[in-house]
């Protein structure tokens, strides 16, 4: 999996695109992130954007999948919206997964893993929960039990 930034635009995420066509079915999925999970709509505004986060995400996703791209890194919360809009095919890999009771730390538009997959994310992103978790392998133990429970 290949990413680059969705605010890049047209020019670059097809240039992307078409940088990976000699690999053939061995490409990697190229993805673009939308807005960070850790973005919330005062962050916006400090860059002169006026739509919610929500939103200015669905607008790079559309323009993502209007460039060939196989999906984008968006906030769960968007999950299930993205996947009515732009079709089941269309990735979605998703950061601020945080397990119940975990700390949110600099994220702002968060899910549990539970909630994510009921979402229908494709890919959850699940980092500081278990890197800086104590027993960071019984910390993804518990995470797949919960998930398995859900599924």
């Amino acid at each position: 999996m290949v990413n680059v930034h969705a605010s890049g635009g047209a020019r670059m995420m097809t240039a992307a695109r078409e940088a990976l066509v000699p690999f053939g079915k061995d490409a990697p999925l190229l993805i673009a992130v939308t807005v960070l999970t850790s973005m919330e709509a005062s962050d916006l505004v400090d860059l002169g954007m006026t739509l919610s986060p929500a939103d200015y995400a669905e607008r790079l996703a559309a323009l993502t999948q209007k460039c060939g791209l196989d999906g984008v890194v968006c906030s769960a919360q968007e999950a299930v919206r993205f996947k009515q809009v732009f079709g089941q095919e269309f990735k979605l890999v998703t950061p601020g997964i945080r397990p119940q009771g975990s700390e949110a730390g600099d994220q702002r538009r968060i899910m549990t893993p539970e909630q994510a997959l009921s979402a229908g994310v494709d890919y959850m992103v699940i980092g500081r929960p278990v890197t800086q978790s104590v027993d960071p392998a019984q910390t993804l133990k518990a995470i797949n039990a919960s998930l398995q429970r859900s599924a």
